[in-house]
């Protein structure tokens, strides 16, 4: 699942954890922006796909 979210993401992934109902996904404070994308548009995309809910955050 990891390759799959840094593929859609386009980001590095620090770490990822897996709860009932969504994904946290830590990546660098610097890259926060470009994996939540514009409007949110990659996490929602990413979201579509793996079926959970994503929050991101910034290590």
């Amino acid at each position: 699942m990891e390759d799959r979210l840094r593929q859609m993401l386009r980001v590095e992934i620090l770490e990822v954890e897996e709860e009932e109902d969504k994904i946290v996904v830590y990546v660098p404070k610097e890259q926060v922006k470009i994996a939540v994308g514009s409007g949110g548009s990659a996490v929602k995309a990413a979201e579509l796909v793996l079926g959970k809910k994503i929050e991101i955050r910034g290590r």
